[in-house]
């Protein structure tokens, strides 16, 4: 598979709202499917189909505790490409050495 198709297929992925929300919702945090379907305010059902494409798509990890399992991002620098993303699509004058190591601010922490 070429590079622009590679490509094509992670920006499909996060062309999805839900899981823009999914993925600024957990952060830099681990998140259970309870605390995802309270802070989404999705369905379960939903919750779950959002968070398996997530992760077949390399984006997120589990970590089982217990009864329960938790998401958390593969690597948080999705954060910053978001973030660099953000800015400049919205006229924002940050510079990319300002984002690159650390977690954009306007993403917060929710769980």
């Amino acid at each position: 598979m070429d590079d622009a198709l590679k490509m094509q297929i992670i920006f499909q992925v996060l062309g999805d709202v839900n899981r823009l929300r999914i993925i600024k919702l957990i952060g830099t945090q681990e998140c259970s499917v309870s605390q995802i379907v309270e802070g989404t305010g999705l369905s379960q059902p939903l919750v779950s189909h959002h968070l398996r494409t997530l992760r077949e798509s390399h984006m997120l990890v589990t970590e089982r505790q217990g009864p329960f399992i938790f998401y958390k991002l593969m690597d948080t620098r999705l954060l910053d490409v978001l973030g660099m993303l953000q800015a400049i699509f919205s006229g924002d004058d940050i510079s990319v050495s300002e984002r690159m190591f650390s977690t954009p601010g306007w993403w917060g922490k929710m769980c």
